[in-house]
């Protein structure tokens, strides 16, 4: 069986891949803010201490063995330049510390986790869109995390391959969740819609679709790649 960690399993594309995982058989081990049933850790990745429990607690409910982690826990909130120098960085700084400093340790420990051990294993990152062509001027700081999670991924990719550890990224452009839908509807909805040749936004089971194939069937050459999933919104 394989062990499978999903950070910001509740709702959402992380929900989804959770349901997809767990109908083929996997061990899925989930995480939010706090713990609805006994497969899934009440951990703030906002709370640096939060790492080690959420890493324990996983390795705990999976018999020591952990074979897959997907980085999908991420906040998205507008963070407007027009504020306070306070206000703005502390909205930096909490972006960058859940959607890309906390996926970075989890990362490093499941890294060390596999090395200690001569397995192998595999990373699958949910990136964004915004981490390639940026975001609004109100979301530097995201655009800014899901950047810097692109880089880390090639990086590990690239610096682990040799050992079976594997990395794959994301990036979505808008989906069907209700953080999106809260920025659709404040930024005019269909004039977004506009930029999407496919003429719709992806839904979270489209998007846990490729997660799965990352974390159970993609072969190990494709480590390293970057898979989009925008809607023709950007081709590169």
């Amino acid at each position: 069986m394989t062990n499978i960690l999903i950070t910001g399993s509740s709702r959402g594309i992380g929900a989804a891949i959770r349901d997809q995982l767990a109908a083929r058989g996997a061990k899925v081990i989930g995480h939010g803010s706090t713990a609805h049933d006994a497969d899934t850790v009440g951990a703030n990745l906002g709370d640096a201490s939060a790492i080690q429990f959420l890493w324990e607690q996983t390795l705990d409910r999976c018999g020591g063995q952990l074979d897959v982690l997907i980085n999908n826990a991420g906040v998205f909130a507008a963070n407007s330049i027009e504020q306070s120098d306070s206000q703005w960085l502390s909205g930096w700084e909490e972006t960058l510390r859940i959607n890309l400093t906390a996926a970075a340790e989890l990362s490093r420990l499941a890294v060390r986790h596999w090395l200690d051990r001569g397995a192998q294993g595999r990373i699958v990152h949910i990136a964004s869109r915004a981490g390639h062509r940026g975001d609004s001027p109100d979301h530097w700081h995201y655009a800014a995390a899901k950047g810097g999670m692109l880089a880390m991924h090639k990086t590990i990719a690239r610096a682990y391959a040799k050992h079976g550890i594997l990395s794959f990224a994301i990036t979505p452009g808008f989906t069907d969740t209700a953080m999106a839908g809260d920025y659709l509807a404040t930024r005019g909805g269909v004039g977004l819609l506009a930029d999407i040749p496919l003429g719709r936004v992806a839904t979270p089971d489209e998007i846990a679709t490729i997660a799965s194939f990352c974390a159970l069937d993609a072969p190990p050459s494709m480590t390293g790649a970057t898979l989009d999933a925008n809607g023709a919104s950007y081709v590169r």
